[in-house]
């Protein structure tokens, strides 16, 4: 059933291949016999052959050893017995008996012949009879072992002119042998009539071939061409692809692969479907001395249906790198479509939103860092206001570290200015410095304590600062500073006791007093770069706990944390800390609701760390209320291995809501997941559930089996994706894969959905 089944689908997926002329899927190296012979005398050595390739010269010399030679003056033949080996260049040619007519330049061989190439390959045949020089000749019962694993047989074979060589009755597999029946068909060969191996054009042609699988014909191809695998990169088309989507119909991608040089490289991807109009992709890469550039782009027309644009549509991604000298390098990022529509139906990706950015940046090892840019960003949603987009032009940031002073402290340095332009909106200029010192020590107890402090200062000119949220009435330009210095004091005791065979405990409680001046309200100043912010263990003991520098925090507080370890035998351990804030005054910044430090005791931040064996991996992060203990956040992942190649996983994400995101919503969602390997196959499968909104978020399954010939693949893939706030409908996606590689030869690819 399965191998019926199997060649269903192969016949019905790869029909398409036939007469295709696929590009960069190396296959069969060129044949070629040994050159004229020019025997030595009987009792000469034979040169070594060299250890690497290298293109041998027709007209080389050919020397030779055997246990007997005899040479026949009339008639002008050298006959060779027992163990013969003729060596030309990099070749070497083996057989029971070799003669050689000096009058016609004829050469055969017999018994057990052997071909060694320069490169590798071994060819063996019953007889070869070679002339003009080894230009021509005759095999019987031909084998080989090719490059890339790959393994040939035919009847008999003929070399025409040095470069072309007509093979008959041909099967060609890069599948090893079972090892149960080494004389059971592999799992896939390729049979043919006949096939040409020619050497000037790099390409192997076979006419009336056939794709067995398990010895059992799938699919006929009158025609069909591939490179034989000596040049690195070559012309050609590449191996399609083809399916049915929702939007295309049934459809199928012909790429086109045109090496223009060593350096440069174009595909040219057309699609044809059955319910849109044609479109057309263009990829271009090129290298340079000193650098790359990457080009995706492509062309379609599309109808109005579904909500989409009439007319004409297309998409650029493209990037570029390069090096200036030693310290400094530029590149761009530029990316622009016509709509995420467009990249969903031409299946470019969904994307929400595209940035361009040119930039320069310069290093200095350890100690500094300097970069220069200009960003743009385009929205592909109808519902997007263009005018609130911004524009970055420029951005700038630079830093710096000093060496270690007298003292063992080091000093910190770094700038970060930018512009930033609305059509509508507030518009922004930002001018800002960091100064910042670090001390630490250890006393004779053993506890490190660490001397800190930093400063920020900032000047802002701003329009429409008004339309921004949580605005301050009245203002609506101006200019503004803000300057803000922290110090903090930072101690932290590990005791560590070593337990012998149950392992190492670790408790170290830490304690850091940070003060500084209230900052008061900050409303008029912009925030283009502290709205986003998560409250954890992570900046617990961060001077300023925003994200960037427009949000400052103020005041005096004392964090305080207690962290445990036990480091067990086996790379068993466990690991846990818990800690918390606590504020002198009421106001210490612009915290807002839900954010973990709206009151002057924070809430608990917590996390975890479980190996207590091999087979369990547990992490997590948690948040809870400072006075109800309630849970305000979690982020939790588990891995179980029961047994080798089986793993299952376990997430469960609870955000709380964050103001200026819409909807204004809490987050909660639980995932799964779940691995298993069986020999050579791989079988996944994954799912997310919103808790809150009681639906799915998305579901997938996978399948894979791969050998050393042969790859089947298969994914399916559903997202939902629903606004609750608004009933719209955004991107989301039902996707049914099936990808069958055939290894040297090319693979295929179909999208069911």
């Amino acid at each position: 059933m399965l191998r019926r089944a199997m060649r269903f689908l192969l016949f019905t997926l790869l029909v398409l291949m036939a007469g295709a002329a696929f590009a960069q899927a190396p296959l069969l190296p060129p044949i070629t016999a040994p050159s004229a012979i020019s025997p030595t005398l009987p009792n000469q050595a034979a040169a070594p052959a060299p250890a690497a390739a290298q293109p041998t010269p027709q007209d080389a010399p050919v020397t030779f050893t055997a246990d007997e030679v005899q040479y026949d003056q009339n008639a002008a033949l050298v006959v060779a017995r027992g163990r013969v080996e003729a060596f030309q260049g990099g070749r070497v040619l083996r057989a029971d008996e070799l003669t050689y007519n000096r009058n016609t330049g004829v050469a055969t061989a017999r018994g057990n012949v052997q071909l060694i190439e320069a490169d590798g390959q071994v060819f063996f045949a019953e007889s070869a009879v070679l002339e003009n020089q080894m230009r021509d000749g005759v095999l019987e019962g031909l084998r080989g072992y090719l490059l890339q694993n790959g393994r040939i047989a035919a009847t008999g074979a003929r070399r025409t002119d040095g470069s072309i060589f007509d093979l008959s009755r041909v099967v060609y597999s890069v599948c090893d042998p079972c090892k149960d029946d080494p004389l059971a068909p592999p799992l896939w060969q390729l049979r043919a009539r006949t096939a040409t191996l020619d050497r000037t054009e790099q390409q192997v042609r076979y006419r009336g071939a056939s794709l067995d699988m398990a010895g059992v014909p799938v699919i006929w191809l009158p025609y069909f061409q591939h490179p034989d695998g000596s040049a690195a990169r070559q012309s050609g088309f590449l191996s399609p692809s083809f399916g049915i989507t929702k939007y295309l119909g049934g459809f199928i991608e012909t790429p086109y692969y045109w090496a223009i040089d060593g350096s440069k490289e174009l595909v040219l991807r057309p699609t044809t479907s059955t319910s849109v109009a044609p479109n057309l992709g263009v990829d271009y890469r090129q290298r340079f001395n000193s650098g790359e550039v990457e080009v995706l782009s492509s062309i379609g027309h599309l109808d109005g249906s579904d909500g989409t644009q009439e007319g004409f549509a297309g998409h650029i991604f493209a990037k570029g790198r390069f090096a200036l000298d030693e310290t400094w390098r530029a590149g761009f990022d530029a990316n622009r479509a016509s709509s995420e529509q467009y990249l969903r139906i031409y299946r470019y990706g969904s994307q929400r939103v595209l940035p361009t950015t040119v930039f320069t940046e310069g290093f200095w090892g350890s100690e500094g860092f300097a970069r220069f840019d200009g960003r743009a960003y385009q929205g592909l949603r109808s519902t997007d206001d263009i005018s609130r987009i911004p524009l970055v032009l420029p951005n700038i940031y630079a830093d710096w570290e000093s060496p270690e002073d007298s003292l063992g402290g080091r000093f910190t340095v770094d700038t970060w200015n930018f512009a930033v332009f609305r059509g509508t909106g507030t518009s922004t200029r930002r001018a800002s410095s960091r100064l910042g010192y670090a001390l630490p020590r250890m006393d004779d107890l053993g506890g490190i304590w660490t001397l800190r402090a930093q400063s920020d200062v900032a000047a802002y000119d701003f329009e429409d600062i008004n339309l921004a949220p949580n605005f301050a009435p009245g203002a609506s330009s101006g200019q503004s500073t803000a300057a803000n210095l922290r110090a903090a004091l930072d101690w932290r005791m590990p005791f560590l006791r070593d337990g012998g065979d149950w392992g190492r405990q670790v408790i170290e409680p830490r304690i850091q007093l940070v003060t500084g001046p209230m900052t008061g309200s900050q409303y008029r100043i912009p925030n283009e770069d502290s709205i986003v912010f998560d409250f954890t263990d992570a900046n617990l003991f961060s001077l300023n706990r925003f994200t960037g520098r427009d949000r400052q925090e103020g005041g005096t507080r004392a964090d305080m944390a207690l962290r445990g370890a036990w480091f067990l035998p086996e790379d068993r351990q466990v690991e846990a800390l818990v800690g918390r804030s606590f504020r002198v005054q009421e106001d210490g910044g612009p915290f807002y609701p839900y954010s973990g430090l709206e009151k002057r005791a924070s809430d608990y931040v917590s996390r975890l760390s479980f190996r207590p064996a091999s087979w369990l991996d547990l992490t997590g992060r948690a948040r809870r209320d400072g006075e109800t203990l309630a849970a305000r956040a979690y982020d939790i992942s588990a891995t179980v291995r029961p047994v080798d190649d089986t793993s299952f996983t376990l997430g469960y994400l609870q955000a709380p809501p964050t103001p200026y995101l819409n909807p204004y919503a809490q987050r909660e969602e639980v995932a799964v997941g779940a691995t298993q390997r069986f020999g050579l196959w791989r079988f996944g499968a994954f799912g997310r559930q919103n808790v809150e909104l009681n639906r799915p978020v998305s579901v997938g399954l996978s399948a894979l089996y791969e050998d050393e010939c042969f790859i089947f693949e298969t994914r399916f893939i559903k997202r939902y994706a629903e606004d609750p706030a608004t009933n719209n409908l955004y991107p989301g996606a039902t996707v049914l894969l099936f990808r069958f590689g055939f290894k040297t030869i090319g693979d295929v690819g179909l999208r069911a959905l």
